[in-house]
């Protein structure tokens, strides 16, 4: 159990995600009450908690069933109902659903043995389909995949800058933040 802010997050051995790495993203995230944002990587389940607790609704994604069992047990403990989970890969089980602001933890899903990188980036390009019109997003990663990463986002005719790079456990971690090109 780890108590961060005014938050109590449970943990699990088989869902490998740095608080210090979510937590350089909730410094800088801006969420608000109006909002409708879609988490992808559940991870622990401090982000889904964390931006439920500041919008109206969030919708969380993840395909390791240890995260979402996190995030059934940290939503009920921070009474944060406003948060709905769902099982599924990026953004299979949104279907054609749009969102104000996109959370998108590609650091912890790359720490996932199932996913590959290849097959990460390609749904990065898709963010833009998600988005309402003036939504914007958050991409935590880390910063060895930054070039790829703003290649992807230029190619899906989105606008991105790095917000801040922080050494976080043994490696640097990028917050990219972004929305639609105007035009």
């Amino acid at each position: 159990m780890i108590e961060y802010r005014d938050l109590i997050i449970y943990t699990h051995p088989e869902v490998k995600e740095e608080i210090e790495a979510s937590s350089l993203l909730i410094d800088i995230l801006s969420i608000r009450m109006r909002d409708e944002v879609l988490l992808i990587g559940i991870g622990n389940g401090l982000l889904p908690v964390y931006a439920a607790k500041r919008s109206r609704k969030v919708i969380a994604t993840d395909v390791n069933p240890h995260a979402l069992s996190c995030g059934v047990k940290n939503t009920i403990t921070n009474k944060t109902y406003n948060v709905e989970l769902r099982e599924g890969l990026f953004f299979e089980p949104v279907n054609d659903e749009n969102f104000d602001l996109i959370l998108f933890n590609a650091h912890y899903l790359l720490n996932l043995e199932s996913i590959d990188e290849t097959i990460l980036y390609n749904s990065i390009n898709r963010i833009g389909d998600y988005l309402k019109e003036n939504g914007r997003f958050y991409i935590l990663d880390s910063s060895q995949n930054s070039e790829l990463l703003r290649t992807k986002l230029e190619s899906a005719g989105l606008d991105a800058e790095n917000i801040i790079t922080e050494k976080c456990a043994d490696e640097e971690i990028i917050v990219v933040k972004g929305n639609l090109k105007n035009g």
